[in-house]
């Protein structure tokens, strides 16, 4: 016959290293967690620069535009030159004699 205090070891011995082994899940949840926690923290703050620049790049092609328009020529007609000209003087014909 088995003495009845060494099966009482051996299951305070098994409920000892569930203990163990239930508390390893337990950190290791939370350690998951904390990571989690703070990849996404990490995540929402690399995402607000990123906002931010996309916000600017849209500024930057609009100006990238404007600049670009102004470089095209007029689409005016072409103006009368400024200032005084004289226009060609006909020469009279000489007469015959």
């Amino acid at each position: 016959m088995e003495d009845p205090s060494s099966h009482h070891f051996c299951l305070w011995k098994h409920s000892l290293q569930n203990l163990k082994a239930s508390l390893f899940v337990v950190r290791a949840f939370v350690k998951l967690r904390e990571l989690l926690s703070t990849h996404q923290e990490l995540a929402s703050k690399l995402a607000e620069p990123e906002r931010k620049l996309e916000k600017h790049d849209d500024q930057i092609v609009d100006i990238i535009d404007a600049i670009r328009e102004l470089m095209e020529p007029p689409d005016d007609p072409p103006r009368k030159p400024i200032g005084l000209h004289a226009e060609p003087v006909a020469t009279p014909k000489s007469r015959k004699k």
